[in-house]
C-alpha cells in the first residue's frame, strides 16, 4: 500500500512534488497563451478556403489540362453565371426586345456602393439564348473568376452580383411577365459558401454542447467535463495556428469540408484521449492517497495507448498524401496536425489541471483512498458492473461470442454492393433547398440538361468542323458548336447583325460540346467518356474539359485512391500495432476485425441512405473518408483495450487479462465511443449530403468498433487464442494460461 504523503518540513524529495505542480501551473498559462493566439487564426481559415471543384484535380488530369487549353479562347478564367428567365406564355418579340432592353443596361447594375457589373466581367453580358419550346430565355454572365472570390464589405463578389441580378431582373422583368432564377457554377461557388459561412463555429458549438452534456451524465460532476472540453478546445486552438500558417505559405490547401472535419475530429479524439487520462486517474486514487503518485501510475498506464493511438491515426491520415485529388490530399496534413494537437493537449494541459486540483475535481463523487487489493472474482473478474458481467459473459463462451460478432458484421457488409458512388449531381448536393439548385431545375425544364456546364475542346481549325459533326451525332449529345468571336459594338448606323465570325487562337478554336445530362451525374460522365473516346480517335492529343469531365476524372482519381491509399492505411496501422504489441497475431486479428467493421458500416448505410435519408447516390471519395477516420479511430478501442490485457496478462495467469481488460476499461472505451460518433454526429448541421453521409458513417461504424467489435469480437478472439495471441513473442508464454469458471 502506499503511503500518504507527511505534514513534516519537506525534505528534498517532498519538494519535488511541489516543483512539479509550479511547472503544471506554468504549462496551464502557457495553454492559455496558445489559445488566445490559435483561437483567432481558426476563426480566420474561412478566409483561406478554396472551395472550387477545380482545384481539386492534379494538373495532369485531362481536364485539367483541357481547361488550361480553354483559358487561352477568354482574357480571364470566367466563373459563368445563368439567368434564367421563363414565361406561362409563348414569349413574344415584344418580350424579346424587352429583354434586349434590361442586357443594355446590365453592365451598369450596381452591386456594392460604387461599384457596377461590368468592373467584375470578363466581357459585357449580351448573349440572349431562347429555348425551343419558346418559354424560356437563357442570359450567361461571365464573371471574372479572380473577382469573384473576393469580397466587397462582408460578403463575396459572387453573392453580390447574384443578388443583385436577381433583383434587378425582378424588378425590369416582371411586368413582361418573366420569372427569374439562377444557377450555373457560380451560383453553386456562393451556395456553396452560404452552406459553410459560419459553420465552423456553429459546429464546434453543437459539438461541445453534445460532448458536455454525454460527460456530465457519465462523471455527474459539473466541473471535470468544462476541464475535458478545454483540453479539446486548447488542442484545437494549437492546430489552427499550424494549419494557418500553412495554408497562408500555400503550402496546403482548406476547404470548408476540411476545416469542418478538422474541428470534430480534433474535439473527438482529444475527449477520447481525456477520458482514458481521467479514468486511469479516478481508479488510482482510490489505490493511493497521494494525488502525484495517482498521476504518475495514470501517465505510465496511459501515456504508450494514447501515445499508440495518435500515431496510429497519424500515420493513416498522413497516407492521404498519395491521394491524386488535392481535397483528399490536404485533409491527411491537416488532420494529423489536429490529432498531434489533440495529443498534446490530453498528455500535458489535461494532467497539469488534475495534478492542480486533485480529487475535488470529481466533485461531488470525490474517490476515497482504500488502498490496493488483488482480490478478484472466482473467475479473475474485478467488481459485479454490467462490463463485468459481460466479461465473465465473454469468458464462458468466448467461441460463440466471436463468431457470432463475425456473421453479425457480414450479414450486414452483404449490403455493401448496393452503396452507390457514381457521384452527386448538381441537383442531389445540398439537403436544403438553395437557388442554384432550384435554377438549374428551371433550367433543364426548357434546355439541354447539360447546357449549364458544355464540354470544351480546343480543336486545330482545319479539322474542327469535322470533328463537330462526328460529336452532333453521338447518342447523350444535345449540340456541338464552334465558339465565335464577341460581337464588336456597333458605331454607324444601325443595320442588320453581322454574321458570328469565328475565334482562332493559334490556328486552333474552341468547341463547347452540351449533353442531354445534368453536368456531373453518372449519365453526364457516360457521356464524357463516349465525347472523350470519339475525340482522342479523331486526334489522340485532344484534351475533353469541363465541369463534367472534371467530374468524371474525380470518380477515376478515386478509384485509384482505393487501389493506392487505403492498402497504404491497412499496412502503416498494422506495423503500428506489431510494434505497440509486440507479436503479429494480435495486430493481425485487430486489422481484420477492423476491416469488417468498415465493411459492416458500408452496408448499414447503404440501407439507410436510400431507404431512411432519401440519398440516391454518394460521392466517390465518401467511402475512402470513411475508411480513412474508421481504421484509424476505430482501432483507438481496440489498442486501449490490448494495452491493459497486456498489462494485465502477467499478474492475472494468462487469457483471464483479457477478461480483466474488458471489465476495467469498458465503461470508459463506451463512454469514448459514444462521445466520438456524437461529435461525428454533428457535422449533420452542415447542409450537404456529402458531410451528413460522412457523418453517419463515421458514428454508426465508431458505435459499431465500441459495442460489437470491441467489446465481443476482438475480446473473444483473444481469450480464444490465448497466448498464440503473442505469437512469435514468448510474451504469452510467461504465464500459465487460466480459464474463466464456466
Amino acid at each position: 500500500m502506499d503511503r500518504p504523503h507527511s505534514d513534516a518540513p519537506a525534505t528534498r524529495a517532498n519538494r519535488t512534488p511541489r516543483l512539479v505542480l509550479l511547472g503544471n501551473l506554468i504549462l496551464v498559462l502557457l495553454w492559455l497563451a496558445a489559445a488566445g493566439i490559435g483561437g483567432p487564426k481558426l476563426g480566420q481559415l474561412s478566409g483561406l478556403q478554396e472551395n472550387d471543384s477545380t482545384a481539386l484535380l492534379a494538373a495532369s488530369a485531362e481536364s485539367s489540362v483541357a481547361r488550361e487549353q480553354a483559358s487561352a479562347f477568354s482574357d480571364s478564367l470566367t466563373l459563368p453565371l445563368f439567368v434564367v428567365l421563363t414565361k406561362d406564355a409563348d414569349i413574344s418579340a415584344d418580350d424579346l426586345k424587352a429583354v434586349g432592353t434590361y442586357l443594355g443596361k446590365l453592365g451598369e447594375l450596381k452591386i456594392h456602393d460604387g461599384t457596377t457589373l461590368s468592373e467584375v466581367v470578363t466581357e459585357a453580358p449580351a448573349a440572349l439564348i431562347p429555348s425551343e419550346d419558346k418559354r424560356a430565355i437563357l442570359v450567361p454572365i461571365a464573371l471574372d473568376s479572380d473577382k469573384a472570390t473576393k469580397k466587397l464589405g462582408e460578403a463575396s463578389v459572387t453573392r453580390l452580383v447574384i443578388d443583385a441580378v436577381q433583383a434587378d431582373a425582378t424588378t425590369q422583368l416582371s411586368a413582361s411577365g418573366f420569372s427569374v432564377a439562377t444557377t450555373g457554377p457560380a451560383a453553386y461557388v456562393a451556395d456553396f459558401a452560404k452552406a459553410f459561412a459560419g459553420i465552423d463555429g456553429i459546429l464546434l458549438i453543437v459539438a461541445l454542447v453534445v460532448v458536455f452534456v454525454i460527460l456530465v451524465l457519465v462523471y455527474r460532476s459539473p466541473f471535470l467535463p468544462i476541464v475535458v472540453l478545454l483540453s479539446a478546445v486548447f488542442g484545437l486552438s494549437a492546430a489552427g495556428i499550424v494549419v494557418y500558417e500553412l495554408a497562408k505559405r500555400g503550402l496546403l490547401s482548406v476547404s470548408g469540408q476540411s476545416q469542418g472535419i478538422l474541428s470534430i475530429l480534433v474535439v473527438g479524439a482529444a475527449t477520447d484521449y481525456a477520458l482514458l487520462i481521467v479514468s486511469r486517474f479516478r481508479e488510482e486514487l482510490t489505490r493511493t492517497a497521494s494525488t502525484f503518485d495517482a498521476m504518475k501510475r495514470t501517465w505510465r498506464g496511459t501515456v504508450e495507448p494514447i501515445s499508440a493511438s495518435a500515431a496510429t491515426v497519424i500515420a493513416g491520415l498522413l497516407c492521404l498524401l498519395l491521394s491524386d485529388l488535392g481535397s483528399t490530399r490536404s485533409l491527411g496534413p491537416i488532420s494529423a496536425a489536429g490529432i498531434v494537437a489533440a495529443l498534446l493537449g490530453a498528455l500535458t494541459f489535461l494532467p497539469a489541471v488534475l495534478l492542480l486540483i486533485g480529487r475535488r475535481i470529481f466533485w461531488p463523487r470525490i474517490p476515497r483512498f482504500v488502498g490496493t487489493s488483488d482480490a478478484v472474482g472466482d473467475d479473475g473478474v474485478d467488481g459485479t458492473g454490467l462490463w463485468a458481467s459481460i466479461a465473465r459473459f465473454v469468458g464462458r463462451r468466448a467461441r460463440p461470442v466471436w463468431i457470432g460478432a463475425t456473421l453479425l458484421l457480414l450479414a450486414c457488409a452483404a449490403f455493401v454492393p448496393q452503396l452507390k458512388t457514381d457521384g452527386l449531381g448538381n441537383t442531389e448536393v445540398f439537403r436544403v433547398k438553395v437557388a442554384s439548385v432550384e435554377g438549374e431545375k428551371v433550367l433543364a425544364q426548357h434546355f439541354p440538361a447539360g447546357a449549364a456546364s458544355p464540354l470544351t475542346v480546343v480543336v486545330p481549325e482545319a479539322s474542327s468542323q469535322a470533328l463537330v459533326d462526328k460529336l452532333a451525332a453521338l447518342p447523350g449529345v444535345a449540340s456541338a458548336s464552334i465558339a465565335t468571336e464577341k460581337p464588336a459594338p456597333q458605331t454607324g448606323p444601325p443595320g442588320p447583325p453581322a454574321a458570328p465570325k469565328t475565334k482562332v487562337v493559334d490556328g486552333k478554336v474552341l468547341v463547347n460540346v452540351t449533353l442531354d445530362a445534368e453536368g456531373q451525374t453518372r449519365a453526364a460522365q457516360d457521356g464524357v467518356a463516349a465525347v472523350r473516346t470519339a475525340v482522342h480517335e479523331a486526334d489522340p492529343g485532344l484534351k475533353v474539359g469541363g465541369i463534367a469531365a472534371q467530374a468524371l476524372d474525380t470518380r477515376l482519381a478515386n478509384e485509384r485512391d482505393v487501389r493506392t491509399v487505403l492498402p497504404a492505411i491497412i499496412g502503416v496501422v498494422f506495423v503500428v500495432l506489431v510494434l505497440l504489441l509486440r507479436a503479429l497475431v494480435a495486430p493481425l486479428a485487430l486489422v481484420v476485425a477492423n476491416l469488417l467493421s468498415f465493411l459492416a458500416t458500408l452496408g448499414v448505410s447503404a440501407l439507410v441512405f436510400e431507404h431512411v435519408l432519401g440519398f440516391k447516390n454518394s460521392d466517390p471519395s465518401t467511402p475512402i473518408y470513411a475508411f480513412v477516420f474508421l481504421i484509424a479511430l476505430g482501432i483507438d478501442y481496440s489498442i486501449f483495450l490490448m494495452t491493459r490485457v497486456r498489462e494485465e496478462w502477467p499478474r492475472a495467469g494468462g487469457r483471464v487479462a483479457v477478461l480483466r481488460g474488458l471489465s476495467v476499461t469498458g465503461g470508459v472505451i463506451t463512454s469514448a465511443g459514444v462521445v466520438l460518433a456524437a461529435t461525428f454526429a454533428a457535422l449533420f448541421v452542415i447542409p450537404l449530403v456529402f458531410m451528413a453521409q460522412i457523418a453517419f458513417m463515421v458514428a454508426f461504424g465508431v458505435l459499431i468498433d465500441t459495442f460489437i467489435v470491441r467489446a465481443l469480437l476482438v475480446s473473444g478472439l483473444i481469450y480464444d487464442l490465448g497466448r498464440w495471441s503473442w505469437w512469435p513473442s514468448r510474451f504469452g508464454q510467461s504465464a500459465a494460461p487460466r480459464r474463466a469458471a464456466r
